[in-house]
């Protein structure tokens, strides 16, 4: 007999309340239908794709048993809300991922009802769904407030810090533990899901409540006893005694890929009225496509590829990586200087140390995501007379900005920061942009702030990193691929504070920081062509300013235009300020400053979101003649 072929099912389901109306037997089929329109949207646009694979059955469940919108979902970082978001009344979008105009890679509160809380860094879900828990009672409202969280995320104080308070205040939570990877959980099968569905079920809730009250009755030393004796027993079968400690109720491990284990275990615990708990449940990163299971990332971040090999889409890069060659030149050196060692927050292939770490595997560590902790951890080690080179995105170091200033700053100690993804960053849009890191940086005494206008530059700033050894210093580069300039082999230390002329020219002078310099030569181009040749500069450092550089600047110019890849508040404003101080404001010099605008800017390519900025060529060109209160010819495409 011929197969029968089933009717699609993800057709018929654009809102949550369409799965709720369907049976329990036909989710398996839908999550196979969405697996495979995840992939292929992914194949499309790029993007997370191991860890919305890992929780396809686990989605479903979730929006199947929960009544949300009303009941609030939280996804923690939200790298594996595309199946959520397909079956929430977005999946006409969803080959928009990432794309300029489309949809967030992450979560986000202006995006959907279905998406309570934006996230983006991990590890914030469960103070989130404590203030909406806290919220709800306060008004006297009964929704469920659901946060999933990942393993790795767990690796952050924060989530520990929230499970306490949560624990504490006894509020009625559901926190469900995507475990994929560390492998906490005995083995899942028949018994872990027999047991799950006990201990979550009302009969055993109420026979554990009953023997709490009837404990309360007995000498407080018997009471202690009592319950530790439940406590460990439950723990000894489930292994959740860590999140009974935090004052959790324990349930799992179950499978998350099987609807029969996760159903009746999250209708029990949406129906338990009592205080915080938490479902472990145990999946597969990756679930379901072949390349993303047997991949080393297990698929979690991908370029465009081929549905049916895998096969990524790969292009010829025209010059290494700032990435990479922060990586290599810091391995160089590491050769001679056995005193380098290199920390990385849970990013050890996104910040290059996995480089170095092969190299030097005893001098390279990841802290887990715990960025405060790998501030501090640095602190210890220069403390110590060693060289820590802490490689953190600009984004996530301002996750640790108190440990910046308390433990390395105040006590002078030379921590080096490597800060990637400086600048705006593309497809990761405002969550992930290095917009605001000059700007906190700056502020603190004794910091020397560099940023690099391209990868030959790169070489010089870690070295001049290395030799620095009486204050904390920094250095900030973008993602991505250098501008193909040519490395020096043996990089020589900069001279701490001085910039450097690039171009020289009359009347306007154009300052620059960081890789806006190409931009800044282009502009250069367009006002020679205007008859306007323009000084160009590259500063290197944001702090200590070059005085003598600036002076100079201003005293032969009528214009100075300084330009950076960061919010007010930063290289601009210092430049400012100088000048202002020395009195380099009162002979009629035209200064401004060119930063990124005052909003969050959403994703799309990098070169369309600094054009929108203006810090691209035509926008300094435009604030050059918006200075001079003239108008440009027509060479140059603008109004005669």
């Amino acid at each position: 007999m011929p197969q029968s072929i089933k009717t699609p099912l993800l057709d018929k389901v654009s809102t949550p309340a369409q799965l709720r109306e369907l049976e329990d037997a036909d989710l398996p089929q839908l999550a196979e239908e969405l697996r495979a329109e995840t992939v292929s949207a992914v194949s499309v646009t790029g993007g997370h794709l191991g860890a919305g694979l890992g929780v396809v059955e686990l989605t479903l469940a979730i929006h199947k048993v929960f009544d949300t919108p009303d009941d609030k979902l939280i996804w923690d970082v939200g790298h594996q809300c595309y199946p959520h978001k397909i079956i929430t009344g977005r999946r006409e979008r969803i080959r928009t991922l990432r794309q300029g105009g489309g949809l967030s890679g992450f979560t986000k509160r202006a995006e959907s009802e279905y998406d309570p809380f934006g996230a983006a860094h991990s590890s914030t879900s469960i103070s989130a769904g404590l203030g909406m828990a806290v919220a709800r009672d306060l008004s006297d409202c009964d929704n469920n407030v659901v946060c999933v969280i990942g393993d790795g995320a767990m690796s952050a104080g924060m989530a520990y810090e929230a499970m306490n308070n949560a624990g504490a205040m006894d509020s009625r939570l559901i926190v469900i533990l995507n475990d994929n990877d560390m492998s906490i959980a005995p083995p899942v099968g028949a018994m872990s899901a027999y047991l799950a569905r006990r201990i979550s079920g009302g009969t055993y809730r109420q026979l554990r409540n009953w023997a709490k009250q009837l404990a309360k009755k007995l000498p407080k030393k018997w009471e202690r006893r009592a319950a530790r004796a439940e406590e460990y027993t439950r723990g000894f079968w489930t292994g959740g005694t860590l999140f009974e400690e935090l004052g959790f109720y324990y349930v799992g491990p179950i499978d998350g890929h099987n609807f029969d284990h996760l159903l009746p275990v999250l209708r029990n615990v949406r129906d338990a009225k009592e205080g915080p708990i938490l479902v472990h449940v145990v999946t597969q990163k990756g679930k379901g496509y072949g390349p993303a299971e047997n991949s080393d990332d297990k698929g979690h971040a991908t370029a465009r590829f081929n549905v049916v090999t895998g096969a990524q889409e790969k292009s010829k890069p025209n010059a290494p990586s700032y990435t990479k060659v922060f990586a290599n030149t810091l391995s160089k050196l590491a050769e001679d200087d056995d005193k380098i060692v290199g920390i990385t927050a849970a990013m050890p292939s996104g910040t290059g140390l996995d480089i170095f770490g092969d190299k030097y595997p005893d001098r390279c560590f990841d802290v887990g995501i715990a960025e405060q902790h790998a501030v501090t951890f640095a602190a210890g080690l220069a403390s110590q007379g060693y060289k820590p080179f802490a490689a953190i995105y600009s984004t996530f170091l301002q996750r640790a900005y108190d440990q910046v200033v308390h433990d390395v700053a105040v006590q002078k100690l030379p921590v080096r920061f490597a800060i990637d993804r400086a600048g705006l960053v593309g497809a990761d849009g405002p969550t992930h942009a290095g917009s605001f890191d000059v700007a906190y940086l700056c502020c603190l005494p004794d910091f020397v702030v560099m940023a690099a206008a391209d990868e030959a530059e790169l070489t010089r700033m870690v070295a001049t990193a290395v030799a620095i050894d009486d204050c904390p210093s920094a250095f900030r580069f973008p993602r991505g691929e250098g501008v193909g300039v040519e490395m020096p082999e043996n990089p020589e230390p900069l001279e701490i504070g001085k910039g450097r002329i690039i171009r020289e020219g009359s009347s306007i002078a154009l300052l620059s920081l960081g890789t806006r310099l190409s931009e800044s030569l282009n502009a250069a181009d367009q006002l020679a062509a205007q008859g306007l040749p323009a000084t160009v500069a590259d500063a290197r450092f944001a702090k200590p300013l070059d005085h003598d550089l600036i002076t100079r600047l201003a005293k032969d110019h009528d214009v100075l235009v300084t330009i950076e890849e960061g919010s007010v508040g930063g290289f601009g404003s210092h430049v400012l300020k100088f000048l202002s101080d020395e009195g380099l404001l009162e002979g009629g010099l035209k200064v401004r400053t060119m930063v990124l605008p005052d909003i969050f800017i959403d994703q799309n390519k990098p070169e369309l979101m600094y054009a929108q900025s203006g810090l691209d060529a035509d926008g300094i060109v435009k604030t050059v003649f918006a200075a001079l209160g003239r108008e440009q010819t027509a060479e140059t495409g603008e109004r005669a």
